[in-house]
């Protein structure tokens, strides 16, 4: 059978499924799917063997040139910076050579140290941190399994970072909380010097609305943190969403999980091997994300055809009519598509977001329009 789709470019591996943080929040281990209970603890070495394999052969059909590699969890640190740095060589070793290979470990930063930031930018993984602020008490639902806070050893990995790899340091992951002050948190995460920003909306849909949803709050946040960036002197950090958003504005390319029409391209191997569809499905219902394909008996263009893939792939077609005959269309894209879930409707929805996606690309839109405007000719010194 032909393939279909576009070829995946970025591969989640789930190089551990547990973790040594107990988030209050966290969608993966505290929401409705519970398969990460049966897999195992960490990815045996087959596991990261075969996936190796499959993601050269993913890269040699394609013809990709680069491909995004992203170790992840759980907490991907508990299976060892060695067993990182080995997979990523032998995934390097295998894609074609005109192939570029561009590793990232997404953590918690609590099992950052010298030794194992020097493993990883050895083998020149780059470091993506996840944190909700850069005060103790905006991270104070990121707590241990004994419910002692995560934030002191998490700021300590994060300065080692900054302070010593700052070549490796690819960035923070930030959830928006509508219930901080967004410019406070915006100033306390540059503290920590990141020189990009990913800020998510917490992972919710039209079944289970995300916690303090009302009037466009989220919204809101994201204008006030939008507001503080776009008018500081020189931009302190990038941020995706805002770059993004200007982009599609712009009528250029962009791709972004939650804005756009780009074909999504990216895939998850658990660690038992199972590939499935990214792990922000799992917040709609058990098994959302699966695919039913693994490994060692389907290559990735077996995914490719999966009919979930497959409508992430489609575009517009794949919206609701109300989203389809939005103005906004090209810009909001939809928002996330695991936002859109209403239980018995499935994913052809507008996403639970859909307010506050509207009130922070048109605010973007206006400020963009006044900064392209023309300056008025000045009448000094002439006559009229």
């Amino acid at each position: 059978m032909a393939t279909t789709g576009h070829p995946f470019r970025q591969f989640v591996v789930k190089v551990h499924g547990r973790c040594n943080l107990a988030c209050t929040y966290c969608y993966l281990y505290e929401g409705p799917d519970r398969t990460w209970r049966t897999r195992p603890a960490a990815a045996p070495p087959a596991v990261l063997d075969r996936t190796a394999d499959r993601i050269a052969e993913h890269a040699r059909t394609h013809g990709l040139t680069t491909v995004s590699l992203v170790l992840h969890g759980g907490e991907p640190l508990l299976a060892g910076a060695d067993t990182l740095a080995r997979f990523t060589d032998a995934v390097r070793a295998r894609v074609p050579a005109d192939c570029a290979v561009r590793p990232t470990v997404q953590t918690n930063a609590t099992l950052l140290t010298e030794a194992r930031l020097t493993v990883l930018a050895r083998h020149g993984i780059r470091i993506g941190i996840s944190l909700d602020g850069g005060r103790p008490e905006h991270n104070a639902r990121r707590v241990d399994h004994a419910g002692r806070p995560s934030w002191p050893a998490a700021a300590r990995g994060a300065r080692l970072v900054a302070d010593r790899f700052p070549e490796s340091y690819a960035g923070i992951l930030t959830v928006v909380d509508p219930m901080l002050d967004p410019v406070e948190t915006y100033d306390s995460l540059l503290e920590l010097r990141p020189p990009a920003v990913d800020l998510l909306l917490p992972h919710g849909n039209w079944s289970a609305p995300p916690p303090h949803r009302s009037g466009v709050r989220y919204g809101d946040w994201l204008c006030a943190v939008f507001d503080r960036w776009w008018s500081a002197g020189q931009r302190a950090t990038r941020i995706r969403l805002f770059e993004e958003c200007l982009a599609l504005l712009l009528g250029l390319p962009a791709a972004t999980e939650s804005l756009g029409l780009a074909p999504f391209d990216a895939l998850v191997v658990e660690t038992d091997g199972s590939i499935e569809q990214v792990d922000s499905l799992k917040s709609a219902y058990e098994g959302a994300a699966r695919t039913g394909l693994d490994v060692f008996r389907h290559a990735f263009d077996d995914a490719l055809r999966h009919p979930g893939v497959a409508a992430r792939q489609a575009g517009a077609a794949a919206l609701a009519d109300d989203c389809r005959s939005c103005p906004l269309l090209s810009v909001c894209g939809g928002g996330h598509y695991a936002h859109r879930y209403r239980a018995g409707h499935g994913f052809r929805n507008p996403s639970v977001y859909c307010a506050d996606l509207e009130r922070f690309i048109r605010h973007v839109a206006g400020r963009l329009a006044v900064h392209a405007a023309p300056a008025p000719a000045s009448h000094e010194g002439g006559t009229s």
